[in-house]
């Protein structure tokens, strides 16, 4: 099954998208979510275009692992942006992984610039991949 992923922040959504077999995860694209707030529109033509089973959103826990106020504004965007497209929605713990998007992109030489446009999908790819090789994306 092809799972989306979505790394939620105040101003920007990173997205990634799996393979059909739920295997792979690679960066998508970055979507404005202060514009998505008023049109939710880029994403639900993304949900058509992918036609995902599943849409994984990364939760941001505490270092402790409690859900604190910004995980409610996380789940608060999904009951608004995600809910209403009537797809199951996954959280997966998305402790580090923009610090793990971040080192990736150095370490392949991205330049700061560079970085900070597509930090958020790429740590959408991290979130997404770890909840596939947390075997969810198996035996679908």
């Amino acid at each position: 099954m092809r799972r989306l992923g979505l790394d939620i922040g105040e101003r920007r959504i990173g997205v990634a998208v799996s393979d059909p077999t739920g295997t792979v995860a690679t960066p998508l694209t970055v979507l404005d979510a202060r514009a998505l707030a008023r049109d939710a529109g880029p994403l639900r033509r993304l949900v058509e275009d992918y036609e995902p089973g599943e849409i994984v959103v990364g939760l941001p826990l505490t270092l402790a692992g409690d859900e604190g106020p910004q995980a409610a504004t996380v789940r608060a965007t999904v009951r608004r942006l995600i809910e209403p497209l009537g797809i199951v929605v996954a959280y997966h713990d998305e402790r580090f992984t923009s610090a793990e998007a971040e080192r990736a992109m150095a370490a392949a030489g991205a330049d700061a610039r560079a970085r900070r446009g597509a930090v958020d999908m790429v740590a959408a790819s991290v979130l997404l991949q770890s909840y596939l090789e947390a075997d969810h994306g198996h035996g679908d």
